[in-house]
């Protein structure tokens, strides 16, 4: 089940506003350059903008999320007949044979379910051709990213063309490690509707991480560091033999 900032029509049509900056995506388009992925598996591709930054390369960009509302957006925007859209998960995907296989942003730790977890490295490993790679982050936990979640840091108010103003903001509602849960609400003041969504992120050390992937197939080559975030995220390298 997808959260409802992605899955609800009229929220999926308001994240590419609110989320405006996606500067985090430069750091997955040079590591396709740098390992010549011609062919790439966007997990988790939300929106799109991942997989259309690669479709205007010149990649052959499959991208499947289990939220139909931002599918469609995906589909919607220009260019969005170049990539394969799939409304699904990583867990049943068709048959694949791509050179990378990527879960951008809080993709991996919204998977918090440990058995949808292994079934999703599961079928990223099968999606691959051999020596293809995985890649994704997730925050470290020791930097305890949620106490920074509340409505006085995470407050924004924007103006979205075609939709008006909207007000938005974060608390933090659970915290039960290596779960957190938060909810976001959106206020529309063209009609005063209010929407929330709950989400779900699993903070998993880094060491589980590994073992996860040794245990599923992966060889770990590396752990780096997230360029635009210093210290704050685990950005695993995982490779299929």
């Amino acid at each position: 089940m997808a959260d409802d900032c992605f899955a609800h029509p009229r929220l999926a049509a308001i994240y590419d506003p609110l989320h405006g900056d996606r500067g985090d995506l430069d750091a997955y388009l040079r590591v396709a350059e740098e390992f010549g992925a011609r062919r790439v598996l966007d997990i988790g591709c939300g929106t799109g903008v991942f997989a259309l930054l690669l479709a205007g390369r010149g990649v052959e960009v499959v991208g499947v999320d289990p939220a139909g509302a931002s599918i469609d957006v995906a589909r919607g925007k220009p260019d969005g007949g170049r990539v394969r859209w799939i409304h699904g998960d990583a867990t049943d995907l068709p048959p694949l044979r791509v050179d990378l296989a990527t879960m951008t942003g809080n993709v991996a730790q919204a998977i918090a379910d440990p058995d949808t977890w292994r079934k999703t490295l599961k079928g990223a490993r099968e999606a691959l051709r051999p020596g293809g790679r995985l890649v994704f982050e997730t925050r470290d936990p020791a930097r305890r990213a949620w106490e920074e979640w509340t409505p006085e840091n995470t407050r924004e108010v924007m103006e979205v063309p075609g939709i008006g103003t909207v007000e938005s903001w974060g608390r933090v509602i659970d915290v039960s490690l290596p779960l957190v849960t938060f909810r976001w609400t959106y206020e529309f003041a063209a009609d005063g509707r209010v929407l929330t969504s709950d989400s779900t992120l699993r903070f998993r050390e880094r060491e589980e991480a590994e073992r996860d992937l040794v245990a599923h197939g992966y060889v770990v080559d590396e752990v780096r560091d997230a360029p635009d975030r210093p210290g704050r995220e685990f950005v695993f390298v995982a490779r299929r033999p």
